[in-house]
């Protein structure tokens, strides 16, 4: 089976990663197996005749991990989105939460959203281990739209934004997790530490493409299960995720559902076999007010731009050069 390896990163500047910032893929993915340093789970794109698709909706639901921090630092992100695994995409569209451990053994939970290549924003929404969450992304023109509500707690939230530089990517539809990276100035990405999750269950999973509303495995697209490998290197791209690895499951006999286990080791060329796995999503983060450098392949300075949140929730990121990354919750 033909192996295609995505070099897509979770970009966070800086040398503490507090939420997730994926980048475009540089490989295509055609409905066979792919591999890469840092995402789990599945893509959607293309059809079977080679035709393109037109992603307009994704959504999935998921239980948001607990974090075993016994292991000291690591970060995990678990999201739905829209583009970003194409060939040349420089746009993705997303949707998520976060389960990170920090030196001491702490672990975090959040919920955030990001409209690549700017930076991700923290929602102001409290996420805890076990809440039940479901999310979407919808993409009208240039105005995108990021749900998320934590059935659990009842709470939820919705941004509409516009997207013009680039414009929204909707080739590709994702269910994935993933380990954040930090990235230089020079557009050095490096996966970090993968948090042992355990593993998560994606159910109630679909996408709307070119006005056809189906699952994962639906017959209009092609679908791609991804592994994270540990260790991996692609195209300069090095994972640093303690060699840590993530799996798929099989889809479910619907193509609703499927589950991500991590391990300790580089992750089996074989999924396993237990799709029908429950759970939900919590994803969720906003959108700030400021510029942000974008120079190739990475994360960069752009003449003393930065990036922050503009939702008065306290947080956010400075991006350029010797900005590094900052944080004031």
């Amino acid at each position: 089976m033909k192996t295609t390896r995505l070099i897509s990163a979770l970009a966070v500047v800086g040398s503490i990663a507090c939420a997730a910032v994926p980048s475009a893929s540089a490989a295509t993915v055609d409905g066979e197996s792919a591999s890469s340093a840092n995402w789990s789970g599945y893509v959607a794109g293309g059809n079977s005749s080679g035709g393109q698709t037109q992603f307009s909706n994704v959504s999935g639901s998921w239980v948001e991990p607990s974090a075993d921090c016994s292991a000291g630092q690591g970060y995990s992100a678990f999201w739905v989105g829209i583009g970003g695994a194409g060939q040349g995409s420089g746009a993705l569209e997303q949707v998520g939460t976060e389960a990170d451990c920090d030196a001491s053994g702490s672990s975090s939970h959040f919920a955030w959203y990001e409209l690549v290549p700017a930076a991700p924003v923290r929602l102001d929404l409290k996420i805890s281990p076990g809440d039940h969450v479901t999310s979407k992304v919808s993409v009208d023109g240039t105005n995108v739209t990021m749900s998320l509500s934590d059935d659990t707690t009842g709470q939820s939230d919705s941004k509409t934004l516009a997207m013009t530089n680039p414009s929204p990517d909707t080739s590709t539809a994702e269910w994935i997790a993933e380990a954040p990276s930090q990235c230089d100035g020079g557009g050095n990405c490096q996966p970090l530490p993968l948090t042992d999750f355990g593993k998560i269950g994606f159910t109630s999973a679909s996408a709307t493409a070119n006005g056809h509303t189906g699952t994962i495995s639906d017959s209009n697209w092609s679908s791609t299960p991804v592994q994270l490998n540990g260790g991996a290197s692609d195209g300069g791209f090095v994972s640093d995720t303690g060699s840590a690895a993530a799996t798929p499951s099989s889809l479910s006999s619907d193509g609703s559902a499927f589950s991500v286990a991590w391990s300790s080791g580089s992750a089996q060329t074989s999924t396993a076999g237990d799709g029908g796995a429950t759970g939900y999503p919590d994803g969720g983060a906003g959108y700030g007010d400021s510029g942000y450098g974008y120079p190739g392949d990475g994360w960069g300075s752009g003449d003393g731009s930065g990036y922050s949140s503009s939702a008065g929730n306290g947080w956010g990121y400075g991006y350029g050069a010797g900005d590094g990354y900052s944080s004031d919750w």
